[in-house]
């Protein structure tokens, strides 16, 4: 039986799905030494997700650095704590790999963020928005990608919590994690997809207008999912 996609997926039906949570397990680095072991095991793996967070500004012209560097393989996600180790030569050379694929999303801006800690010559890496277009889908976002995919809620709640504390929360690890490690799914759930066209896409003709204010009200409102 073939899955069901929609070219752009209805933003109302996120908030009655059941919630994503990371499977496996999660480390924070934040040494150089940490970081040297956790970079010597990703770069031994077939695929990798990742993710960046930043400490919110909450006044105008206050900025800040790229705060967290999240790596995840299929079974354990590594938060890299650049705020307080910066970029390594370990978690640069991470960054620089042309073997094992990188698959974020939106990560142009990622790596812009990335470059203001450290220059680096970026390796392997594959946007997901790059790819979703390949099945049809229009939308941009993770989280309305992996609700039309996997019919399941990537919550946002901790987008615009403190990246910088002393300790990150649990709350804090698995929103992090979930980011990076959720990349891997979908990539290779869109390849599979794809390779044995095992899907039917539903077109939805949105009036340009209303997807401006859907737009609108998600940034507005993605702290509250």
């Amino acid at each position: 039986m073939k899955k069901i996609l929609y070219s752009q997926f209805d933003k109302a039906k996120i908030a009655e799905m059941p919630v994503v949570s990371f499977p496996g397990r999660i480390v924070v680095i934040q040494s150089v030494g940490e970081a040297e072991r956790a970079v010597s095991y990703l770069l031994s793996q077939p695929i990798l997700g990742v993710d960046t967070e930043t400490r919110p500004s909450f006044r105008r012209g206050e900025s800040h650095k790229v705060s967290l560097l999240q790596v995840s393989s299929k079974e354990i996600c590594f938060l890299f704590r650049l705020n307080m180790i910066g970029i390594t030569p370990a978690i640069k050379q991470l960054l620089e790999n042309t073997e094992v694929p990188m698959i974020g999303i939106s990560w142009h801006d990622d790596i812009l963020s990335l470059k203001r800690r450290a220059a680096f010559v970026p390796g392997r890496f594959i946007d997901l928005q790059n790819v979703v277009g390949d099945i049809g889908i229009k939308d941009m976002s993770l989280q309305k990608i992996y609700a039309n995919i996997f019919h399941k809620k990537i919550s946002k709640r901790q987008r615009l919590t403190n990246w910088d504390a002393d300790v990150l929360n649990d709350k804090q690890k698995q929103y992090a994690a979930i980011d990076a490690w959720s990349c891997i799914q979908l990539y290779e759930e869109i390849e599979r997809l794809k390779q044995n066209n095992e899907f039917e896409l539903v077109v939805v003709h949105i009036p340009e207008p209303l997807v401006m204010q859907t737009e609108t009200k998600l940034t507005n409102e993605s702290n509250d999912i």
